[in-house]
């Protein structure tokens, strides 16, 4: 019974040290990262804006296109 609750102590003890060094070593790749600039963050949000309307007027487009074909046969 003791070597059991010994065992359950070390898993414990692993788990937490391998926690905790997890996040000392995710504070450290964080404080490599280059965070974009004011500028270079509008200029990214306006590709993602301008990327997703193009998209949806693609699929808009095939959408409408799939609409006439189905009520060309069903007519």
């Amino acid at each position: 019974m003791a070597a059991f609750l010994a065992n359950i102590g070390r898993g414990i003890k692993k788990s937490v040290s391998g926690t905790s060094g997890f996040f000392r070593g995710s504070v450290q790749e964080l404080k490599k990262v280059r965070w974009p600039n004011r500028q270079e963050m509008v200029n990214y949000t306006m590709v993602v804006v301008l990327t997703v309307l193009v998209l949806a007027l693609f699929f808009f487009i095939i959408d409408q296109g799939i609409l006439q074909l189905v009520r060309m046969i069903t007519k």
